[in-house]
């Protein structure tokens, strides 16, 4: 091996040399849309099979190790060249296909770009820059952006090392290594200026300047940039910034934020790219808000707070987390350093920095959390199941005090997954005989997919049982890999040959290892367990895939214990654990399994997809009532461990959950599975398989979930943005004087009396008048809302699921008070409540509650937290 230290190396680039017919092929692999098209990847697959198996299912790579015999002998097959013009054609038309939104009442809404900010991208095996759900979410959010033709673009880093990949050693504890990865031979490619050089840009650390390079990832229509620090001009430290994905310290992660975020919104500008609006997919990429407040203020000369309304205006924040300790945050000391420089162009000091970050912002020890700025400089939040959506308002309803838990302005945007991506090309072609291409062109449609239920069940029962054949033949010679690999006893190595049952009832259970999701609940009860794995006749297997994080010990010893128990137990050939996991491994077992097995304690897991793979390919699912099975769960698609029960005891839960999942198994599950009729069918497993993909595969794919993104988040918040930043922001200028105006005024109002005939039982819809008089002091009626929020009690004498009814203003009563009155009524009888609230009066507010600004009768008002510290160190500043 040669060094640069030892001798000067010039560099230049190899690129395959295709024969004139097949220079398509090289633009067909540098864009990632031949990975969710099989009639795509076959034209590589043809060139050679087993070439394609040895480059992880690389393009580029397979290209330019084809030998060149092979390739002029294709350039010359009227067959092959034919069907290369068919997916040439099929991507062009992709391409050129009209946006989803000129189709729908938004067709108005043209000339925008929405920016989608995540720290990984799951797109494809080959380009290893993900770890799990969270790039793979990410991923198939941009494959349909690109199917639907949104204005899109995404911003990522490029880590060269990736994410670790694992084995496993004789004891069956997890190791890592990070190889790297080669760019010149990925589906990507540097982005270049005018003159040929790479596009760059800078961002500052303590001390030094950090420069990022370009480089852009084709997604069908929708590029992906790709931020790069490995680059000549940093220091060595400063080169692995983008070495790894969630490698490294904290100091490691708020530079990679950092970059992620403030380089990002840089970069997108360097190809000149403003985007309209900003989507923070997680709080890894929050900094990107800062950055985009900085530069209003700076062209237009703005305060920070006059600035933050029309940026926040655009913003919006998806949180994948259902505990504050799985959110990034870091020691008040760390921002200071990284940010000491970089808050006068905010015209904030550290304490007004500090504020954004912070649930309490009294608390001058409280670390600086990723998803409370992300919070904070958002006009939109969501979830991304219905029950995470309740469990984020009630774990971020301190940002705003005395607002009612249902009125937290976090929504919910159920996940989905890429159809295309994850159905087996052998079910696609099914569903493309019986349901047309309607199901392609518009997966989201309910009514598409209820052609399944008309499928004949033995066509799909053969299909899915070769399904299984394939998967268990490819986890045999993985496992003989794998044992080969750890120097294990050559007879292990042998009956690996035997491992799994091409026709056993197949459970799968492939997910990141971390303790919460309890991959070890099925051994609860080994001599049960045994019982089940030794039974002849209806013989069960489990199939195990999955990755802890490198500091996750908890999580190795999951995976240590799984394979402890195959290695030792009489059935062990039934339980298998295969490494690495990663989209290739996933696709095999949602496409073969029989039964999808997801065990998290309830709460814990904030969605959750692989059981939605599993279930477009007709995987039944096993599922604790959590994440997005809390809201799909039927009797006839599944089978719920538990009703959504919650136990403050965890080894409890652990021992009811696991039994109520041998119960299933033993009187539910495995006697379905195994109830065959004459040809050998088991008929109702496979009206429950049908069931599964005709209701949830329209439902849960991310298709759904982006329009829904579109008309709940996106356009919203481009309205909204343009009519802040009109006319030189104006009105972002005068919200922000709006919001000073009330708080100086918040502190003196007052409810002084109410009038309300409560003592005499009211019929159920009969009105009952309300009149209200209160103190506003300086502020004038139609800047306000007077409000009596009603309904039911529950036995503390709490409101539950209240609703606030706006009152009219009636007459004013001099020196600063006003007369309110209006009506409330009950649908239901029972005992119920109301209580008067003031909040402030412009309708912007329905939207996102101002923290602080809500004052209730009999509560002293407080100034607004966050706003309040703001303001303050925005006028020392200044």
């Amino acid at each position: 091996m040669l060094s640069p230290d030892l001798a000067r190396i010039r560099s230049f680039e190899v690129v395959p040399s295709l024969p004139e017919p097949l220079k398509p092929l090289l633009d067909i692999a540098y864009n990632l849309w031949w990975s969710w098209h099989p009639e795509a990847v076959e034209l590589f697959i043809r060139l050679d099979r087993n070439l394609w198996h040895e480059t992880h299912h690389n393009p580029v790579k397979l290209l330019g190790m084809v030998p060149q015999q092979t390739l002029d002998t294709f350039s010359r097959d009227e067959g092959y060249i034919s069907s290369l013009a068919r997916v040439q054609e099929n991507l062009q038309r992709h391409m050129t296909r009209t946006p989803w939104l000129q189709s729908t009442e938004h067709r108005d809404a043209k000339d925008f770009t929405i920016a989608y900010f995540c720290a990984e991208f799951g797109l494809t095996e080959c380009l290893q820059v993900y770890s799990g759900g969270l790039g793979c979410l990410a991923g198939d959010h941009l494959k349909s952006a690109a199917e639907l033709g949104l204005p899109f673009v995404a911003v990522g880093l490029l880590y060269r090392n990736g994410y670790f990949q694992q084995y496993l050693n004789a004891d069956g504890w997890q190791q890592e290594y990070y190889p790297e990865l080669d760019l010149a031979n990925l589906p990507l490619r540097p982005v270049s200026d005018s003159k040929g050089n790479q596009v760059k840009v800078t961002v500052d650390l303590p001390g030094r300047v950090v420069h990022i390079g370009l480089w852009l990832v084709k997604v069908g229509r929708i590029p992906l940039y790709l931020l790069d620090t490995n680059l000549p001009e940093n220091e060595e430290d400063d080169r692995g910034i983008t070495s790894q994905l969630y490698g490294g310290d904290m100091e490691t992660r708020i530079k990679q934020e950092i970059v992620l975020g403030i380089g990002g919104v840089r970069a997108l500008e360097a190809i000149n790219i403003r985007p309209d609006v900003c989507h923070m997919n997680e709080g890894h990429s929050a900094f990107l808000a800062l950055e985009r407040v900085r530069r209003l203020i700076e062209e237009h000369d703005l305060s920070f707070d006059e600035a933050r309304q029309a940026g926040a205006a655009s913003n919006v924040f998806t949180t994948h987390t259902p505990v504050p300790a799985g959110i990034d945050r870091f020691p008040p000391d760390m921002v200071d350093r990284y940010f000491r420089s970089y808050v006068p162009g905010l015209r904030l000091d550290m304490e007004g920095l500090f504020a954004l970050g912070r649930e309490n912002v009294f608390n001058k020890h409280e670390f600086f959390s990723m998803a409370v700025l992300a919070i904070r400089t958002s006009s939109w939040a969501n979830g991304v199941s219905k029950l995470h959506g309740k469990i984020s308002r009630h774990m971020w309803q301190g940002i705003w005090p005395q607002v009612p838990e249902s009125e937290i302005p976090i929504k919910h945007v159920t996940n989905g997954v890429h159809a295309r991506s994850w159905l087996s090309s052998e079910l696609m072609y099914l569903l493309d005989r019986y349901l047309g291409a309607r199901w392609q062109n518009n997966p989201a449609d309910q009514s598409v997919w209820k052609a399944v239920m008309e499928m004949p069940e033995e066509e799909l029962w053969r299909l899915h049982e070769r399904r299984r054949q394939k998967l268990v033949i490819w986890a045999r010679r993985r496992l003989r890999k794998q044992f080969e690999a750890r120097n294990i006893n050559p007879d292990h190595i042998a009956a690996a040959a035997d491992a799994l049952d091409p026709m056993a009832l197949t459970i799968g259970f492939a997910r990141r290892f971390a303790t919460y999701k309890r991959g070890n609940l099925f051994l609860r009860d080994p001599d049960r367990l045994m019982r089940l794995l030794s039974d002849a006749d209806r013989p069960v297997q489990f199939i195990f895939a999955g990755k802890a994080h490198p500091a996750d010990g908890g999580g190795k010893e999951l995976i240590r214990q799984i394979v402890k128990f195959a290695r030792e137990s009489d059935a062990g050939h039934k339980i298998v654990f295969l490494e690495n996991y990663d989209i290739n491994v996933a696709r095999y077992l949602v496409q073969g399994c029989d039964l999808w097995l997801n065990t998290p304690r309830r709460g814990m897991e904030a969605s959750g997809t692989s059981g939605m793979k599993a279930a477009m390919n007709g995987v039944l699912n096993c599922s604790i009532m959590d994440g997005w099975w809390d809201e799909a769960a039927e009797p006839d698609l599944g089978w719920s461990i538990g009703r959504g029960e919650e136990y403050s005891n965890p080894a409890a839960a652990d021992d009811l959950e696991s039994r109520a999942f041998y119960d299933l198994l033993e009187q539910e599950i495995v006697p379905l599975f195994y109830n065959r009729d004459s040809q050998g069918i088991p008929r109702q497993w496979v009206t429950r398989m049908k069931k599964c993909i005709a209701s949830l595969a329209p439902g849960f794919n991310t298709n759904r979930m982006v329009q829904e993104y579109a008309e709940k988040l996106y356009l919203p918040a481009l309205r909204r943005g343009r009519d802040l930043t009109a006319d030189k922001l104006k009105k972002s200028v005068e919200l922000a004087h709006q919001k000073v105006r009330l708080r100086g005024a918040w502190g003196k109002l007052r409810v002084d009396m109410v009038q309300a005939k409560t003592e005499q039982a009211m019929g159920v819809r009969d009105a009952l008048p309300v009149t209200a008089t209160v103190y506003l002091g300086e502020l004038q009626p139609d800047e306000v809302k007077v409000q009596a929020y009603t309904g039911p009690l529950d036995t503390a004498g709490r409101i539950v699921g209240g609703k606030p009814v706006t009152l009219k203003h009636d007459k004013s009563l001099g020196k600063g008070k006003h007369r309110f009155t209006g009506e409330i009524n009950a649908i239901n009888s029972g005992r119920y409540g109301f209580a008067i609230r003031i909040v402030p009066g412009d309708e912007i507010f329905d939207i996102t509650p101002e923290p602080g600004l809500i004052h209730w009768e009999g509560v002293k008002s407080k100034p607004a937290a966050a706003e309040a510290v703001v303001a303050e160190a925005e006028q020392a500043a200044t």
